[in-house]
């Protein structure tokens, strides 16, 4: 099992990004959650089983659509503190 932390920066608001991270972790068996920050930049917690959330980040680097840009994904690893059930967006 492994949990990473991602902040993810380039054209990566009102481009259906969040929706695309819940989509791609309910795909990859994915818990966690994804929101907009205020600097532009996506925030995502992602737990799963490692080979899952090595498919979700490769993913994720590649965002939704040609509207999308990924300029940059900053990944830290995490202790997983408790077992997380769902993937949501929050607002």
């Amino acid at each position: 099992m492994r949990q990473v932390h991602v902040i993810v920066s380039g054209r990566v608001q009102g481009v259906g990004f969040r929706a695309f991270a819940q989509q791609v972790a309910l795909e990859n068996d994915i818990a966690g959650w994804v929101k907009n920050l205020g600097d532009g930049s996506v925030e995502i917690e992602a737990q799963g089983e490692d080979h899952k959330v090595e498919r979700f980040l490769k993913q994720v680097k590649k965002g939704p659509s040609f509207f999308a840009k990924v300029k940059n994904i900053e990944i830290t690893e995490k202790d997983i503190e408790n077992v997380l059930k769902k993937f949501e967006i929050h607002y």
